[in-house]
């Protein structure tokens, strides 16, 4: 017998939930934070301004990074901190109210996260192939459907993974988003470290930024015998990527990064003398460490990537399967009529099922998705089976480990096989139709993963479930619009996929990948070297050969901050009380969060600047800020506002604290 439910004033006021959300009960059974009975403010228009704009921000600067590094940064926790302050600063916003901005915060995170795995081959391509045409509505657009596909196809699930399998199931970011917003403290001394990390974050970046202040190097380097190299780019958003990763995983990138720069390219350097080895077009005598990497290595990686992620999928083929199986006999079970309670009920399954056919015929009918009929029937197969398995995996083990690259590449080789079987593969815009089949499943599964998470938190805490899918929903609407126009900015002020620009890793693997397949000239060599090492990894060192793959795939520049970030967290965990390790590794986490998003949309802010203002030809023009002393005002006052606002922020909080409210959150 449980005890009685607290009012939402209360209940808003008390740290932690129930004790049984971490038991194995029937999800019936479970007392949520609000009770069903219990009507408080929670879709409302502020919260839903709120969260477009914190997704907005967050969908913006993962943009950045994804092209950055080749990963993303879970905004689900970050967006409830946010939502929390401001909450506060306004002197109103209840918890479910909060768990909606997070909802819709959230999904730009996982939307950019979905576009930048796969559509940055479009900009690759493009660069040598002019017929190729992209603009800001066509990715909107497969952002959208993608998006919009994933929570029609995660909506049926909900009961069985969300509410059946309470207990069984943790889903571990969406309990800890649903910690964050009951406990006491997270809108006192966690929200500020957030924003502390966004001002340092934007405020580094802005001095040491190539296109910005630049006043010291970017990215040192040191040149090894043998063309070995080392390098290092010590930016906020890496450091921060590496404090949230945590020390084994950026080891293991590191690992990765060092193989094949202090290892494999002095090798091939040796190996290859005066020899023109395919697809180098000049002697590897005289090529320089980059182009070795370039031409070989990078392949190599690429192997190694392909089958780290294969063998993530492989791994999950059971619960995919099981969740597939039983997502089949459960679809009608979702209702919003009757007695339901008000925390049981999902959007119509009739409403479900209209708007996913909807999204499937706009897929195949809207011009600028150019995918046939087959290709529309392909991403129907493998977006529900992809997001089915996404669901219920990220339920196991995160969101950060949900193998969603895998799951691209999987459909992406086996389209590619569909079309070269069928005749397809030779077609002018075959390539580009494989590519818009992965990135819809891409998203769709990104996307789904998310969904499940936030699904978990209203759960927790006693959301209204359709309120959250439209929330969703319109987080994804809001995100896709703005994605489109990011990559332009970011393509047109550093350039992606190209030297010295954004690399793209994740992107570029994706037309190697479709590219390899369609023409048959992949350097198979130097592919299958690469899945003979993540092999080795895998099963023979007991390593996860994906974050080996990821790192060799990368620049060693990108994996030495990470490595420095994941030794900043192991210091800080060693030294802390045993006590006190889970609250300063999640202090940590917050901080470098907000370094992260701080960092990279002040990167974005430059980009803006560059496109509308700066010269034609921006590798021309390093320190842009230099140059145009107007555009220096500008991004000086950038930093000086936001330092002022985390100033006022703080003053804000000790003067709110000094006449007793939100004395529970800083205690």
């Amino acid at each position: 017998m449980t005890s009685p439910r607290p009012t939402s004033t209360e209940s808003e006021s008390k740290v932690g939930l129930p004790p049984e959300a971490y038991e194995a009960i029937p999800g019936e059974e479970y007392p949520p934070y609000v009770p069903a009975e219990r009507e408080i403010p929670e879709l409302t228009l502020k919260a839903i301004i709120l969260g477009i704009l914190i997704g907005v921000v967050f969908g913006a600067a993962n943009a950045y990074l994804g092209l950055r590094v080749g990963l993303t940064v879970s905004a689900s926790i970050p967006a409830a901190v946010m939502a929390i302050v401001l909450f506060r600063a306004m002197r109103g916003g209840t918890v479910l109210e909060t768990n909606i901005v997070q909802t819709v915060g959230s999904a730009g995170e996982s939307v950019a996260a979905g576009v930048i795995f796969t559509i940055p081959a479009l900009f690759i391509w493009q660069r040598t192939d002019p017929s190729i045409r992209i603009d800001a509505l066509e990715i909107t657009m497969l952002a959208l459907l993608g998006g919009l596909l994933g929570v029609f196809f995660m909506i049926p699930l909900r009961r069985l993974l969300i509410v059946r399998e309470h207990g069984k199931l943790p889903y571990p970011e969406g309990v800890a988003t649903g910690e964050v917003q009951v406990a006491g403290e997270a809108g006192g001394k966690r929200g500020r470290l957030v924003f502390a990390g966004l001002g340092i974050g934007a405020l580094y970046q802005l001095l040491s930024n190539s296109r910005g202040f630049s006043l010291w190097p970017e990215e040192p380097s040191q040149r090894l015998p043998a063309k070995a190299e080392i390098a290092g780019s010590f930016t906020p958003e890496l450091l921060g990527v590496g404090f949230i990763v945590g020390p084994r995983i950026a080891a293991i990138m590191f690992a990765g990064g060092a193989l094949g720069w202090l290892v494999l390219i002095p090798l091939i350097n040796l190996w290859g003398g005066q020899q023109v080895v395919y697809p180098g077009t000049v002697p590897i005598a005289e090529m320089g460490s980059g182009e070795i990497w370039s031409n070989y290595v990078r392949y190599i990686g690429a192997g190694a990537v392909a089958f780290g992620g294969m063998v993530t999928l492989i791994k999950s083929i059971p619960t995919i399967w099981e969740s597939f199986r039983v997502g089949i006999t459960q679809m009608g079970s979702a209702t919003t009529e009757g007695t339901v309670p008000r925390t049981a009920r999902d959007i119509g399954m009739k409403w479900v099922i209209a708007g996913a056919a909807l999204t499937a015929l706009a897929i195949w009918l809207w011009p600028g998705v150019p995918v046939n009929l087959l290709a529309a029937v392909l991403i129907g197969i493998f977006a529900f089976s992809f997001v089915t398995a996404s669901s219920r995996i990220v339920g196991l083990v995160g969101s950060t480990s949900n193998p969603v690259s895998g799951m691209t590449i999987a459909t992406l080789l086996l389209t590619s096989i569909i079309f070269v079987a069928l005749g397809l593969g030779d077609e002018p815009g075959a390539r580009v139709a494989v590519l818009s089949i992965g990135a819809v499943v891409c998203i769709a599964a990104a996307i789904a993963g998310d969904t499940s998470q936030d699904l978990k938190a209203g759960f927790l805490l006693g959301a209204t479930p359709w309120k959250q899918q439209i929330a969703e929903m319109i987080g994804v609407i809001s995100s896709a619009l703005v994605m489109g126009g990011t990559l332009l900015l970011l393509d047109r002020s550093y350039g992606i996929g190209v030297e010295g620009g954004l690399p793209a890793p994740q992107g570029t693997l994706m037309s190697l990948v479709i590219d390899g397949v369609l023409n048959q000239n992949l350097p198979w060599s130097f592919v299958l070297i690469g899945v003979a090492i993540a092999a080795f990894v895998e099963f023979v060192l007991r390593l996860p050969s994906l974050a080996f793959a990821v790192g060799l795939y990368l620049p060693v520049a990108l994996s030495t901050p990470i490595m420095a970030g994941g030794l900043v967290r192991w210091i800080v965990e060693r030294k802390a009380e045993a006590s006190e390790v889970a609250d300063q590794r999640e202090a940590g986490i917050l901080f470098s969060s907000g370094l992260v998003g701080g960092a990279a949309l002040l990167c974005v802010v430059i980009a803006v600047a560059i496109y509308f203002f700066g010269p034609e030809d921006v590798s021309q023009a390093p320190g842009w800020v230099v140059g145009y002393d107007w555009m220096g005002n500008f991004a000086s006052l950038i930093g000086t506002l936001a330092f002022a606002a985390l100033c006022y922020l703080r003053y804000r909080t000790a003067k709110l604290q000094r006449v007793g409210f939100g004395r529970e959150v800083d205690r």
